[in-house]
């Protein structure tokens, strides 16, 4: 199996780049239309323009996106096992980014549920807090990846 995917191992890398990229547009988005929802939900009109783009937010490009994601990144893991058994601290604190990002994920579609019934248990100021937990696993998995500190 490994074979193949060393063959085309910089096309993998490449899918994994746009996957990501995708994956944090939805991540980044996602909770700014949770602040706009909730801070508008008096107006029912823009809150239904909102819940549709939520959904579509989350199931068509989210979703797909993560999952690429993790398909590709665990391709590439597999055929660079050493990564992993040399001890790679920075490859370490990246699978840990990641793992947070996947509950985060799973965490919207919690919020975005709840917002679909109309159900407002948080504060646009909650979800505008929320909204910069993806940036700093951002942040950390590019500085992992470009500067590998560790």
């Amino acid at each position: 199996m490994t074979e193949w995917i060393n063959e085309y191992y910089f096309w993998i890398k490449w899918v994994h780049y746009l996957a990501f990229v995708s994956w944090m547009a939805g991540l980044f988005y996602l909770p700014r239309l949770f602040v706009y929802h909730v801070e508008h939900k008096e107006n029912k009109g823009f809150t239904d323009v909102v819940k549709i783009q939520e959904r579509k937010l989350y199931f068509a490009i989210q979703n797909p996106a993560m999952i690429a994601t993790l398909i590709t990144g665990s391709l590439m893991l597999h055929a660079h096992k050493e990564i992993l058994m040399e001890g790679a601290a920075y490859m370490h604190v990246k699978l840990t980014c990641v793992t947070l990002l996947i509950l985060f994920h799973i965490h919207n579609y919690f919020c975005l549920k709840a917002l679909s019934k109309d159900i407002y248990t948080k504060s646009g100021k909650y979800f505008r807090i929320y909204n910069e937990f993806p940036t700093i696993m951002f942040i950390i998995i590019a500085l992992m990846m470009v500067v590998r500190p560790f």
